[in-house]
């Protein structure tokens, strides 16, 4: 068998804001916020093989395989093969595990969209999104391509074109536990909703993060982050964090804020995107 490799990048996403509107039965959280992608990726290589299956390499501390989100992605799949060709799967990880920069929600769906076409399943996107949110409700975003407006669990969006910033973006060493966060007996539950125009408008400036205050008070380290990165530009949580950011109107302010931060925090400066680099590659 040819055994021809296929590198394909898994962008990362900034939640803009993230509003929590209320709490549903079933447990999961209603909730609005915007996506944009910025310009830094995992990196997936797909090599066919004639093994009929599924490798992926290398192998993630503490995660079984089959509680990989890039296998679970590749196993929904598998009905829909008419290329009975096994595959290995080489992830290149650049985004940190448990960040809220959705690294395995986008591993997830480039694994999707990769899959479709190697395996010659000729699934339709809507069709690709309904299998990812069965994986996590931002996976359909990244699926999408474009930056959206969300609600629901986050799986409803409307495309939107936020403006295109500039990002610094801090990583602190400490991986966040989303459920943790979202169980949280003091988790703001009640942001009224809003309507979708002011977030379409473009600025974003004065929205919030409902998960922040939480995670600043469990986790010390988010909650410097956050107090340095103020000291030049609004910082904001993205997702349930542990991932801060904050805005520039060029690369040269990012730059010029960035190299003043204290040499001992982590972060890169990064453009925001509207159109994913997923679909840059493919096309």
């Amino acid at each position: 068998m040819q055994q021809k490799t296929i590198s394909l990048p898994a962008p990362a996403k900034l939640n803009l804001f993230l509003h929590i509107n209320g709490r549903r039965k079933d447990g999961y959280h209603e909730l609005q916020t915007l996506f944009q992608f910025i310009d830094r990726s995992d990196i997936l290589h797909f090599t066919p093989t004639a093994k009929h299956t599924i490798q992926i390499t290398p192998e993630i501390d503490g995660v079984s395989l089959e509680d990989n989100l890039i296998y679970k992605a590749a196993s929904l799949l598998l009905p829909y093969r008419q290329n009975p060709c096994g595959i290995l799967i080489n992830l290149e990880k650049n985004l940190p595990m448990g960040g809220g920069l959705g690294g395995g929600s986008s591993d997830a769906a480039t694994t999707l969209v990769a899959l479709n076409q190697l395996w010659q399943c000729d699934l339709t996107t809507e069709q690709l999104t309904k299998l990812g949110l069965t994986l996590g409700a931002d996976v359909p975003i990244f699926i999408s391509g474009h930056a959206a407006w969300a609600e629901g669990v986050g799986e409803l969006f409307t495309p939107a074109n936020p403006i295109e910033h500039w990002y610094i973006v801090l990583t602190p060493d400490c991986h966040v536990d989303t459920g943790e966060i979202f169980s949280h007996q003091r988790l703001t539950r009640d942001t009224p909703k809003m309507k979708i125009a002011p977030a379409l408008e473009g600025e974003v400036k004065n929205f919030q993060n409902d998960c922040e205050a939480i995670v600043s008070e469990l986790y010390p380290e988010v909650n410097e982050a956050i107090q340095t990165l103020n000291q030049h530009g609004r910082s904001r949580l993205t997702g349930t964090g542990a991932c801060v950011f904050a805005a520039f109107e060029s690369r040269e302010q990012a730059e010029s804020a960035f190299s003043k931060l204290p040499k001992s925090i982590k972060g890169f400066i990064s453009k925001g995107l509207n159109s994913s680099p997923l679909y840059v590659e493919t096309n």
